[in-house]
Formats: C-alpha cells, sequence, structure tokens
C-alpha cells in the first residue's frame, strides 16, 4: 500500500541536472575512447597512443604557459588547453574518481544555482587552478584532470553549507570540514606514496569557486552589488 503522502509516479532517485549529465558523458566517453584504443578494441594500431596524444596536443604545460609569457603570444589553440585539460584524464581511475565527484557535488550544485552557474564554476575553477599551477610553480609534468574544477564545485558545496549554518546561527567554519578532510588525505598519499605539486591547482580551484559562489548563486550578485554600494 502506498503511504498518503507519496506519489506513486515519482521517480525512486531525484534525476540530476542536464547539465551535470552532460558534462558526465562528455568526460566518460572521452575516457571510453582512450580505454578501449589503449586495448585495440578501436581505432587500428595508432589507437595506443591516443591518450598520450591527447596530453601532449590539450593537456596545461607550463613550459607553452611560460613561452606565452615570455613572448606575449597567447595563441588560441594554446589557451584552449585551460579549457580542455580538466576533460583528458591520465587513467581510467583517475577519470572514474573525477566523474563520481561531479555527479555527487553537480547534483547539489546544480540544482541550488542553476546549469549555467554549474559549468561557470567547474570551468572558471579549472582555468584558475592552471593559472596558479602555472605561476606559482615550475612544473615540466602538464596538468590533467578534472580535480581543480571538481574542487571548484567543492567551494561552491562549501558556500552553501556556509550559508546555511550562518543561518541557524551555527559555526560557519564547520562548512570547511569536507575541503580540510580532502586535503588532509592528499598530504597523507602524499607521504606514503609521493605525490606531484597538483594540490596547488586543487587549492586554487576551490578558492575560485567558493568565491565564485557569491556572485552565481541565486540572487549573489545583487547582494554583492549592495554591499558595494553600502561601502
Amino acid at each position: 500500500m502506498t503511504p498518503p503522502d507519496m506519489d506513486p509516479n515519482a521517480a525512486p532517485f531525484n534525476p540530476l541536472p542536464p547539465v551535470v549529465i552532460a558534462l558526465v558523458a562528455v568526460i566518460a566517453g572521452i575516457e571510453l575512447l582512450f580505454t578501449l584504443g589503449a586495448r585495440g578494441l578501436i581505432g587500428g594500431p595508432e589507437a595506443v597512443g591516443w591518450r598520450l596524444a591527447a596530453v601532449q596536443d590539450w593537456a596545461f604545460a607550463d613550459v607553452i604557459f611560460e613561452w606565452m609569457r615570455a613572448n606575449n603570444r597567447w595563441p588560441v589553440e594554446q589557451l584552449a588547453r585551460f579549457v580542455t585539460y580538466p576533460l583528458i584524464h591520465a587513467s581510467f581511475t583517475h577519470a572514474l574518481f573525477v566523474v563520481v565527484f561531479i555527479l555527487a557535488m553537480g547534483k547539489m550544485v546544480g540544482e541550488a544555482f542553476g546549469g549555467f552557474a554549474f559549468l561557470a564554476i567547474f570551468f572558471l575553477s579549472a582555468v584558475a587552478g592552471a593559472l596558479g599551477y602555472g605561476l606559482l610553480l615550475t612544473e615540466e609534468y602538464p596538468l590533467v584532470g578534472g580535480y581543480p574544477g571538481v574542487y571548484g564545485l567543492i567551494g561552491g558545496f562549501t558556500y552553501l553549507m556556509w550559508t546555511s549554518l550562518d543561518a541557524v546561527g551555527q559555526n560557519r567554519l564547520r562548512a570547511f570540514s569536507l575541503i580540510g578532510m580532502l586535503l588532509g588525505i592528499q598530504l597523507v598519499f602524499g607521504l606514503l606514496f609521493g605525490s606531484t605539486n597538483e594540490w596547488v591547482a586543487d587549492l586554487t580551484g576551490f578558492i575560485t569557486g567558493f568565491a565564485l559562489s557569491f556572485v552565481v548563486s541565486p540572487g549573489g550578485w545583487q547582494r554583492v552589488l549592495a554591499r558595494l554600494r553600502q561601502r
């Protein structure tokens, strides 16, 4: 017997925002091509090198960024790396974790802020992450993967928690417990197994996503303007 307060025609799970599904489909589709190609199931012998070729052509490379800065030349095909690198991953596992985080964080951020804001946070956080990686470090390894964008979504989720805690008069610092835990896990894994400096891009992405949430959240831009007028 169906409880009186339940809709018998309701979906068992809340649907994901379409933009979240679209972003996941792009990342998963690219990774599927790389994985099947590496196993020789599609594309012929040259497909084994698809992932490496994509990293060379579309990942964010600090050496190229430094060349652009030194020569004050900004070719569009090289600037495109800022928004293409989060769609390319180093391995199937790498892509899988990014997809899981996008589904989890994207659902909450996408439903609260809207589709455009979700995409803005993900990609602008990725761009900021690459800038932080390029400006603060001198790295020979390219930056690939959606983690800086994911950390931007975590920044958006942190903003939601921050405002919720503020509304009920609780300590807003509790909203940062998730990012603190994730950075702690990264530190432990880095100490145990070694790590790169990609955490700089991740942290920059988080800060960017949190800051953007003040603007792209519903009514956020109006609140920012109101506070500026008060000053």
